[in-house]
Protein backbone atom coordinates (compact mmCIF):
# COMPACT_ATOMS: atom_id res chain seq x y z
CA UNK A 1 0.00 0.00 0.00
CA UNK A 2 0.97 3.63 -0.52
CA UNK A 3 2.94 5.37 2.22
CA UNK A 4 0.89 8.35 3.36
CA UNK A 5 2.56 11.77 3.36
CA UNK A 6 0.23 14.34 4.89
CA UNK A 7 2.21 17.29 3.53
CA UNK A 8 1.14 16.32 0.01
CA UNK A 9 -2.55 16.71 0.82
CA UNK A 10 -4.14 20.02 -0.21
CA UNK A 11 -7.68 18.89 -1.11
CA UNK A 12 -9.85 16.21 0.54
CA UNK A 13 -13.17 14.74 -0.58
CA UNK A 14 -15.41 12.70 1.75
CA UNK A 15 -17.91 10.24 0.28
CA UNK A 16 -21.17 9.55 2.16
CA UNK A 17 -24.28 9.90 0.00
CA UNK A 18 -27.13 9.13 2.39
CA UNK A 19 -29.27 8.78 4.49
CA UNK A 20 -29.84 11.69 6.87
CA UNK A 21 -28.62 9.90 9.98
CA UNK A 22 -25.49 8.40 8.41
CA UNK A 23 -24.50 11.72 6.85
CA UNK A 24 -25.02 13.42 10.21
CA UNK A 25 -22.80 10.89 12.00
CA UNK A 26 -19.91 11.93 9.75
CA UNK A 27 -19.91 15.39 11.33
CA UNK A 28 -18.48 13.87 14.50
CA UNK A 29 -14.97 13.49 13.10
CA UNK A 30 -14.85 16.65 10.96
CA UNK A 31 -13.27 18.83 13.70
CA UNK A 32 -10.49 16.25 14.13
CA UNK A 33 -9.96 16.11 10.37
CA UNK A 34 -9.78 19.91 10.22
CA UNK A 35 -7.35 19.95 13.13
CA UNK A 36 -5.10 17.44 11.36
CA UNK A 37 -5.30 19.36 8.06
CA UNK A 38 -5.90 23.01 9.07
CA UNK A 39 -4.96 24.53 5.71
CA UNK A 40 -6.54 21.89 3.49
CA UNK A 41 -9.77 22.27 1.50
CA UNK A 42 -12.28 19.68 2.75
CA UNK A 43 -15.31 18.92 0.56
CA UNK A 44 -18.17 16.45 0.97
CA UNK A 45 -20.02 14.49 -1.74
CA UNK A 46 -23.65 13.82 -0.80
CA UNK A 47 -26.90 13.09 -2.57
CA UNK A 48 -29.82 15.51 -2.43
CA UNK A 49 -31.77 16.13 -0.18
CA UNK A 50 -29.32 14.86 2.46
CA UNK A 51 -27.02 17.85 1.90
CA UNK A 52 -29.22 19.89 4.25
CA UNK A 53 -27.53 18.10 7.16
CA UNK A 54 -24.15 19.63 6.26
CA UNK A 55 -25.14 23.21 5.48
CA UNK A 56 -23.19 25.84 7.43
CA UNK A 57 -20.81 23.24 8.86
CA UNK A 58 -17.67 25.24 9.73
CA UNK A 59 -15.33 22.33 8.97
CA UNK A 60 -16.35 21.98 5.32
CA UNK A 61 -15.43 24.16 2.38
CA UNK A 62 -17.87 22.88 -0.21
CA UNK A 63 -20.77 20.44 -0.40
CA UNK A 64 -20.98 18.70 -3.78
CA UNK A 65 -24.44 17.32 -4.52
CA UNK A 66 -26.06 15.06 -7.07
CA UNK A 67 -29.59 13.81 -7.75
CA UNK A 68 -30.94 10.29 -7.31
CA UNK A 69 -31.29 9.10 -10.91
CA UNK A 70 -31.79 5.69 -12.48
CA UNK A 71 -31.13 3.94 -15.78
CA UNK A 72 -29.29 5.76 -18.54
CA UNK A 73 -29.62 9.08 -16.68
CA UNK A 74 -27.69 7.58 -13.77
CA UNK A 75 -24.96 6.38 -16.13
CA UNK A 76 -24.40 9.78 -17.73
CA UNK A 77 -24.69 11.57 -14.41
CA UNK A 78 -22.01 9.32 -12.92
CA UNK A 79 -19.66 10.06 -15.82
CA UNK A 80 -20.19 13.79 -15.33
CA UNK A 81 -19.70 13.47 -11.58
CA UNK A 82 -16.39 11.65 -12.00
CA UNK A 83 -15.22 14.27 -14.51
CA UNK A 84 -16.10 17.01 -12.03
CA UNK A 85 -14.20 15.27 -9.24
CA UNK A 86 -11.13 14.70 -11.43
CA UNK A 87 -11.17 18.36 -12.44
CA UNK A 88 -10.98 19.39 -8.78
CA UNK A 89 -7.72 17.44 -8.34
CA UNK A 90 -8.30 15.95 -4.91
CA UNK A 91 -5.28 14.49 -3.15
CA UNK A 92 -7.24 12.32 -0.70
CA UNK A 93 -10.57 10.51 -1.03
CA UNK A 94 -12.18 9.28 2.21
CA UNK A 95 -14.81 6.68 1.32
CA UNK A 96 -17.10 6.08 4.30
CA UNK A 97 -19.36 3.90 2.16
CA UNK A 98 -18.86 0.29 1.16
CA UNK A 99 -20.71 0.17 -2.12
CA UNK A 100 -19.75 -0.28 -5.74
CA UNK A 101 -20.71 3.29 -6.63
CA UNK A 102 -18.34 4.93 -4.18
CA UNK A 103 -15.65 2.42 -5.12
CA UNK A 104 -15.88 3.42 -8.78
CA UNK A 105 -15.77 7.12 -7.91
CA UNK A 106 -12.72 6.53 -5.72
CA UNK A 107 -10.97 4.49 -8.41
CA UNK A 108 -11.42 7.10 -11.14
CA UNK A 109 -11.11 10.18 -8.93
CA UNK A 110 -7.49 10.80 -9.86
CA UNK A 111 -6.62 11.22 -6.17
CA UNK A 112 -3.15 10.18 -5.04
CA UNK A 113 -4.58 8.64 -1.86
CA UNK A 114 -7.80 6.61 -1.75
CA UNK A 115 -8.85 5.62 1.75
CA UNK A 116 -11.32 2.78 2.40
CA UNK A 117 -12.06 -0.22 4.59
CA UNK A 118 -10.59 -3.67 4.04
CA UNK A 119 -14.17 -4.95 4.44
CA UNK A 120 -15.22 -3.03 1.29
CA UNK A 121 -16.19 -5.39 -1.53
CA UNK A 122 -13.89 -3.39 -3.82
CA UNK A 123 -11.06 -2.93 -1.32
CA UNK A 124 -8.43 -3.30 -4.06
CA UNK A 125 -9.49 0.20 -5.20
CA UNK A 126 -7.89 1.77 -2.12
CA UNK A 127 -4.18 2.33 -1.61
CA UNK A 128 -4.83 3.26 2.03
CA UNK A 129 -6.87 0.65 3.90
CA UNK A 130 -7.75 -0.31 7.44
CA UNK A 131 -10.02 -2.68 9.32
CA UNK A 132 -13.21 -1.76 11.12
CA UNK A 133 -12.59 -1.74 14.85
CA UNK A 134 -14.59 -3.23 17.69
CA UNK A 135 -18.35 -2.60 17.84
CA UNK A 136 -19.19 0.89 19.12
CA UNK A 137 -21.44 3.80 18.27
CA UNK A 138 -21.09 4.52 14.57
CA UNK A 139 -20.07 8.16 15.09
CA UNK A 140 -17.02 6.84 16.96
CA UNK A 141 -16.59 3.92 14.58
CA UNK A 142 -16.08 6.27 11.66
CA UNK A 143 -12.76 7.24 13.22
CA UNK A 144 -11.54 3.70 12.45
CA UNK A 145 -11.15 4.67 8.81
CA UNK A 146 -8.98 7.66 9.66
CA UNK A 147 -6.15 5.75 11.35
CA UNK A 148 -4.00 5.44 8.18
CA UNK A 149 -3.90 9.25 7.93
CA UNK A 150 -2.83 9.75 11.54
CA UNK A 151 -6.16 10.36 13.29
CA UNK A 152 -6.96 7.86 16.00
CA UNK A 153 -8.76 9.78 18.75
CA UNK A 154 -12.42 8.95 19.32
CA UNK A 155 -13.61 12.24 20.79
CA UNK A 156 -16.53 13.41 18.71
CA UNK A 157 -19.50 15.76 18.77
CA UNK A 158 -22.22 15.36 16.18
CA UNK A 159 -23.11 18.80 14.85
CA UNK A 160 -25.94 20.35 12.88
CA UNK A 161 -26.86 24.00 12.39
CA UNK A 162 -30.47 24.75 13.33
CA UNK A 163 -31.31 27.98 11.53
CA UNK A 164 -33.25 30.84 13.05
CA UNK A 165 -35.88 30.41 10.33
CA UNK A 166 -36.41 26.81 11.46
CA UNK A 167 -36.66 27.88 15.10
CA UNK A 168 -39.20 30.58 14.21
CA UNK A 169 -41.22 28.11 12.14
CA UNK A 170 -41.53 25.69 15.06
CA UNK A 171 -42.14 28.45 17.62
CA UNK A 172 -45.00 29.83 15.52
CA UNK A 173 -46.57 26.38 15.23
CA UNK A 174 -46.27 25.79 18.98
CA UNK A 175 -47.91 29.17 19.65
CA UNK A 176 -50.81 28.42 17.29
CA UNK A 177 -51.44 25.13 19.08
CA UNK A 178 -51.06 26.54 22.61
CA UNK A 179 -48.02 24.37 23.21
CA UNK A 180 -45.43 27.06 23.91
CA UNK A 181 -45.61 26.51 27.66
CA UNK A 182 -46.34 22.79 27.55
CA UNK A 183 -44.08 19.88 28.37
CA UNK A 184 -43.53 18.03 25.12
CA UNK A 185 -42.48 14.54 24.14
CA UNK A 186 -41.86 13.91 20.45
CA UNK A 187 -42.76 10.49 19.10
CA UNK A 188 -41.54 9.19 15.73
CA UNK A 189 -43.17 5.81 14.97
CA UNK A 190 -42.26 5.73 11.29
CA UNK A 191 -39.34 4.33 9.34
CA UNK A 192 -38.60 3.59 5.69
CA UNK A 193 -37.38 0.17 6.88
CA UNK A 194 -40.27 -2.10 7.87
CA UNK A 195 -38.18 -4.26 10.21
CA UNK A 196 -37.31 -1.17 12.28
CA UNK A 197 -40.92 -0.21 13.04
CA UNK A 198 -42.26 -1.12 16.46
CA UNK A 199 -45.88 -2.29 16.43
CA UNK A 200 -48.37 0.57 15.91
CA UNK A 201 -50.73 -0.87 18.55
CA UNK A 202 -47.90 -0.74 21.06
CA UNK A 203 -47.03 2.82 20.12
CA UNK A 204 -50.68 3.85 20.53
CA UNK A 205 -51.04 2.24 23.96
CA UNK A 206 -47.65 3.58 25.08
CA UNK A 207 -48.58 7.14 24.08
CA UNK A 208 -52.01 6.85 25.71
CA UNK A 209 -50.36 5.73 28.94
CA UNK A 210 -47.94 8.67 28.88
CA UNK A 211 -50.83 11.11 28.42
CA UNK A 212 -52.91 9.42 31.15
CA UNK A 213 -50.18 9.29 33.78
CA UNK A 214 -48.13 12.45 33.10
CA UNK A 215 -48.74 16.05 32.11
CA UNK A 216 -46.80 15.69 28.85
CA UNK A 217 -48.21 16.52 25.43
CA UNK A 218 -47.39 14.10 22.61
CA UNK A 219 -46.22 15.57 19.29
CA UNK A 220 -45.75 13.10 16.46
CA UNK A 221 -42.97 13.84 13.98
CA UNK A 222 -41.74 12.12 10.85
CA UNK A 223 -40.73 12.42 7.23
CA UNK A 224 -43.38 12.93 4.52
CA UNK A 225 -43.36 9.22 3.67
CA UNK A 226 -43.88 8.34 7.35
CA UNK A 227 -47.15 10.24 7.79
CA UNK A 228 -49.20 7.09 7.22
CA UNK A 229 -47.33 5.44 10.09
CA UNK A 230 -48.20 8.40 12.31
CA UNK A 231 -51.87 8.40 11.33
CA UNK A 232 -52.02 4.65 11.89
CA UNK A 233 -50.87 5.11 15.49
CA UNK A 234 -53.18 8.06 16.13
CA UNK A 235 -56.19 6.13 14.81
CA UNK A 236 -55.60 3.52 17.52
CA UNK A 237 -55.20 6.00 20.39
CA UNK A 238 -57.96 6.93 22.82
CA UNK A 239 -56.23 10.17 23.85
CA UNK A 240 -55.53 13.29 21.81
CA UNK A 241 -52.13 14.09 20.36
CA UNK A 242 -50.55 16.59 17.98
CA UNK A 243 -48.89 16.08 14.61
CA UNK A 244 -45.95 18.33 13.78
CA UNK A 245 -46.29 20.52 10.70
CA UNK A 246 -44.44 19.67 7.51
CA UNK A 247 -40.77 19.63 8.45
CA UNK A 248 -37.42 19.01 6.86
CA UNK A 249 -34.52 17.60 8.87
CA UNK A 250 -33.51 21.04 10.19
CA UNK A 251 -37.03 21.96 11.29
CA UNK A 252 -37.32 18.55 12.95
CA UNK A 253 -34.17 19.46 14.88
CA UNK A 254 -35.76 22.75 15.95
CA UNK A 255 -38.79 20.82 17.23
CA UNK A 256 -36.63 18.35 19.14
CA UNK A 257 -34.89 21.27 20.82
CA UNK A 258 -38.27 22.19 22.32
CA UNK A 259 -38.97 18.66 23.54
CA UNK A 260 -37.83 16.95 26.72
CA UNK A 261 -37.64 13.53 25.10
CA UNK A 262 -37.81 11.77 21.74
CA UNK A 263 -39.33 8.30 21.55
CA UNK A 264 -38.53 6.60 18.26
CA UNK A 265 -37.34 3.58 16.33
CA UNK A 266 -33.73 3.17 15.27
CA UNK A 267 -33.17 5.88 12.67
CA UNK A 268 -32.03 9.34 11.68
CA UNK A 269 -34.16 11.25 14.19
CA UNK A 270 -32.44 9.42 17.03
CA UNK A 271 -29.09 10.66 15.71
CA UNK A 272 -30.58 14.13 15.33
CA UNK A 273 -31.59 14.10 19.00
CA UNK A 274 -27.92 13.55 19.85
CA UNK A 275 -26.88 16.55 17.76
CA UNK A 276 -29.44 18.86 19.42
CA UNK A 277 -28.84 17.34 22.87
CA UNK A 278 -32.38 16.12 23.53
CA UNK A 279 -32.87 12.92 25.53
CA UNK A 280 -34.09 9.92 23.55
CA UNK A 281 -35.52 6.45 23.98
CA UNK A 282 -35.12 4.27 20.89
CA UNK A 283 -36.92 0.95 20.44
CA UNK A 284 -34.77 -1.53 18.53
CA UNK A 285 -35.79 -4.48 16.40
CA UNK A 286 -33.16 -6.33 14.38
CA UNK A 287 -30.47 -3.63 14.39
CA UNK A 288 -27.68 -3.32 16.95
CA UNK A 289 -28.04 -0.55 19.57
CA UNK A 290 -24.32 -0.75 20.32
CA UNK A 291 -23.73 0.63 16.83
CA UNK A 292 -26.72 2.93 16.48
CA UNK A 293 -28.07 4.20 19.82
CA UNK A 294 -25.41 6.53 21.25
CA UNK A 295 -26.18 5.06 24.68
CA UNK A 296 -22.69 5.73 26.03
CA UNK A 297 -23.37 9.47 25.94
CA UNK A 298 -25.55 9.20 29.03
CA UNK A 299 -28.81 10.74 27.79
CA UNK A 300 -29.77 8.37 24.98
CA UNK A 301 -31.42 5.11 25.92
CA UNK A 302 -32.75 2.06 24.16
CA UNK A 303 -34.92 -1.01 24.54
CA UNK A 304 -33.82 -4.24 22.89
CA UNK A 305 -34.87 -7.83 23.47
CA UNK A 306 -31.83 -9.90 22.51
CA UNK A 307 -33.85 -13.11 22.77
CA UNK A 308 -36.39 -11.92 20.22
CA UNK A 309 -36.23 -13.39 16.73
CA UNK A 310 -37.82 -11.24 14.02
CA UNK A 311 -40.38 -13.27 12.09
CA UNK A 312 -43.24 -10.93 11.25
CA UNK A 313 -43.48 -10.12 14.96
CA UNK A 314 -43.12 -6.36 15.06
CA UNK A 315 -43.56 -6.20 18.83
CA UNK A 316 -39.78 -6.77 18.96
CA UNK A 317 -40.50 -8.75 22.14
CA UNK A 318 -40.94 -5.43 23.99
CA UNK A 319 -44.16 -4.83 25.93
CA UNK A 320 -45.89 -1.54 26.70
CA UNK A 321 -45.15 -2.16 30.37
CA UNK A 322 -41.42 -2.49 29.67
CA UNK A 323 -41.43 0.65 27.54
CA UNK A 324 -43.27 2.68 30.16
CA UNK A 325 -41.00 1.43 32.95
CA UNK A 326 -37.96 2.59 30.95
CA UNK A 327 -39.70 5.91 30.28
CA UNK A 328 -40.25 6.42 34.02
CA UNK A 329 -36.61 5.59 34.75
CA UNK A 330 -35.50 8.29 32.31
CA UNK A 331 -37.83 10.91 33.80
CA UNK A 332 -36.47 10.13 37.29
CA UNK A 333 -32.85 10.86 36.33
CA UNK A 334 -31.24 13.81 38.09
CA UNK A 335 -29.99 15.23 34.79
CA UNK A 336 -33.30 14.89 32.94
CA UNK A 337 -34.25 18.39 31.75
CA UNK A 338 -37.56 20.13 32.19
CA UNK A 339 -37.71 22.56 29.27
Amino acid sequence: MEKFQSELVKRILILQYKPFGDVLLNTGYLPSLKEKFPNVKIDFLVRKPYDIVLKNNPNLNEIITFENLTGIKYFFQRIGLIKNIRKRKYDLIIDQLKGSGSGIISLFSGAKYRLGFNEHQFNWVYNLRTNEGSPKFTAARKFDLLKPIGIDKLSYKIEITITQDAKNYISNWLNKNDLSNSKIICVAPGSPVKSKKWNSDNYAKFCDKIIEQTDYKIVFVGAPDEQNDIQNVISKMSKGAFVAPKTDFIKAGALLQKADLLICNDGGLNHLSIAVETFSLAIFGNTDPILWSGHELGNHFYLKNNNWNYSKDDSFGISIEQAFAKFEQILALDNFPQK
